[in-house]
């Protein structure tokens, strides 16, 4: 998603300067060109040399802007090169500017000069950040399409603050880059309600030992960032994983729990995409204690979990689309096929889980589409948030 994306980044002045080091390493490792504006304040807190090095392009200075060196006004130059441009950490002051269309500096100029999208990270004092004048200036650049926002995180702030104004950690600034390259910055998903299931169910035997698989929630958490990133408003309800994105999440540990939350959310949404990995069976009872080990049965008697996505797709409405997964080895297009047939589904996503890269834990993943219409899409191995985004594109096409 990244490889030879022409990504412009603005640094404001601010202690979080030096967590923007991260992204550009990031950045560069995945393939992007990168290049970097420093306002004057920014060199307070970060070196010129610090961001070339990591960049492996000089650093840009309000004292570069009119050098006979540069053929056209570098401002434009920039504009003009930038695929998306992110702007961390955002001030309050160069809120101001971009909010009233000021440009008195490098970075504000091109701004201005350019079209691309804008990701803004905030990040300043929790007093700063709740001012009327600060809020005012937000709101009114959120509602222009070009600019798009990540966090402020709320947390222990370097003032010893306790609140929100935390700038948002690299990894979640680099998925929302992600993101937006992928859609450039369209938000085709706005006024959608999403509900993600993602993630392994638990079915505990006793308080240490349970019945689960190796799914890790990574999918799932993927298709709730791109639903995001999109304009969708998302629920996600999974069981506990690692990773954070910025919407309503309802933390479950078993299938039953599962059930209740997808059931209780199903009549307020327009597409379902269960990808969660919902055991089959349980233990047929539980004890609430630790069973020494010589009270553990030769034979565990079980008992089936209730099938949620069949019970799902005979409680759907006409204008819902129910989208399943399916994690098969060998042949994953048949079995695909008959669970579509079988629980009503609009469509399906066909995951091989024995080859290597794809499947559970992994950070990548491939897939065949399949919809009821009989169509097919396959998907080769790439990043899981670019496979989320792929069935986002796939499902707006299901009739």
């Amino acid at each position: 998603m990244l490889r030879g994306k022409r990504v412009l980044i603005g640094i404001g002045g601010g202690i979080a300067a030096y967590k923007v080091c991260e992204v550009i390493s990031s950045l560069f490792k995945a393939g992007a060109q990168v290049r970097v504006i420093l306002t004057e304040s920014a060199t307070a807190f970060i070196t010129p040399l610090t961001v070339s090095t990591l960049s492996r392009h000089p650093a840009y200075r309000d004292r570069d802007f009119w050098q006979p060196t540069h053929q056209r006004p570098l401002h434009i130059e920039l504009g003009e090169w930038a695929e998306i441009f992110l702007i961390a950490p955002l001030t309050a002051n160069t809120l101001g500017k971009l909010a009233c269309g000021l440009a008195d500096n490098l970075l504000t100029n091109t701004v201005l000069a350019s079209r691309c999208p804008i990701l803004l990270a905030p990040a300043m004092n929790t007093e700063m950040w709740e001012q009327l004048a600060v809020q005012r200036n937000w709101q009114q650049l959120r509602q222009d399409p070009r600019y798009h926002s990540v966090g402020p995180d709320a947390g222990l702030l370097a003032c010893d603050r306790v609140g929100t104004g935390r700038m948002a950690e690299p990894t979640e600034i680099f998925l929302a880059l992600q993101s937006l390259l992928y859609t450039q910055g369209k938000r085709d998903l706005v006024g959608k309600q999403i509900l993600i299931s993602g993630g392994g169910t638990r079915e505990f035997l006793d308080p240490v030992r349970f019945i689960g698989n190796p799914s890790t929630g990574k999918m799932g958490l993927a298709l709730a960032q791109a639903a995001f990133y999109r304009g969708a408003s998302v629920t996600l309800v999974c069981a506990p994983l690692e990773g954070s994105v910025p919407v309503q999440i309802l933390e479950i540990a078993n299938a039953a729990q599962m059930r209740e939350a997808m059931l209780q959310c199903l009549p307020k949404a327009d597409w379902i995409v269960m990808s969660a990995a919902v055991a089959d069976v349980k233990p047929a009872s539980y004890t609430p204690h630790k069973l020494p080990k010589k009270a553990l049965p030769d034979c565990l008697p079980l008992e089936p979990v209730p099938d949620i996505l069949a019970e799902l797709g005979t409680k759907k409405h006409p204008h819902q689309r129910l989208i399943g997964f399916a994690a098969q080895t060998g042949d994953i297009v048949k079995p695909a096929l008959e669970k579509l047939q079988r629980k009503n589904l609009d469509a399906i996503a066909a995951n091989p889980i024995d080859r290597a890269g794809a499947g559970f834990a992994s950070n990548t993943n491939e897939a065949v589409f399949l919809d009821r219409a009989g169509r097919q899409q396959t998907i080769p191995s790439c990043t899981k948030l670019e496979l989320a985004h792929q069935l986002f594109d796939f499902i707006q096409t299901v009739k």
